[in-house]
């Protein structure tokens, strides 16, 4: 792994799950992570209610985009996090790949999102300590 690890968070649209995770890891790790977020078949616009759940614990990612996976940004990332994309995602020797269980908050209302959003916060901290990075929030 190089000196700042690249993580990529995959998820279907990469409008939820994905652009969650990728907002809690940038706020919590600073400039330490390169952090990527992209999705097997983009979504046009981020989750309103993902983003209505991280403003409520301080993280915008309402400036967010979906982005399309393309192989080489698989390939030249450290760690790669799939939620739900299946096989989707192509597999490159050398990185380090993790599937998190989460539920898909598209369609549910802000009282479903926040368990989802706390497991996701839980999981990123993690994969932070893990990774030997100091938290910096």
């Amino acid at each position: 792994m190089t000196s700042k690890p690249s993580v990529l968070f995959v998820c279907v649209h990469n409008a939820g799950r994905s652009q969650m995770a990728a907002g809690f890891l940038a706020h919590l790790a600073g400039d330490a992570i390169e952090v990527r977020s992209a999705g097997s078949t983009p979504a046009s616009a981020v989750n309103p209610v993902a983003v209505a759940a991280m403003a409520e614990v301080g993280i915008d990612i309402a400036d967010q985009t979906p982005k399309i996976l393309a192989p080489s940004t698989v390939e030249s990332s450290d760690v790669v996090i799939t939620m739900g994309c299946g096989d989707a995602c192509p597999y490159f020797p050398g990185v380090t790949y993790r599937d998190w269980k989460l539920d898909d908050p598209a369609g549910k209302d802000i009282d479903t999102v926040r368990p989802i959003r706390e497991q996701i916060e839980h999981q990123v901290r993690s994969l932070i300590t893990e990774l030997g990075i100091a938290l910096t929030a």
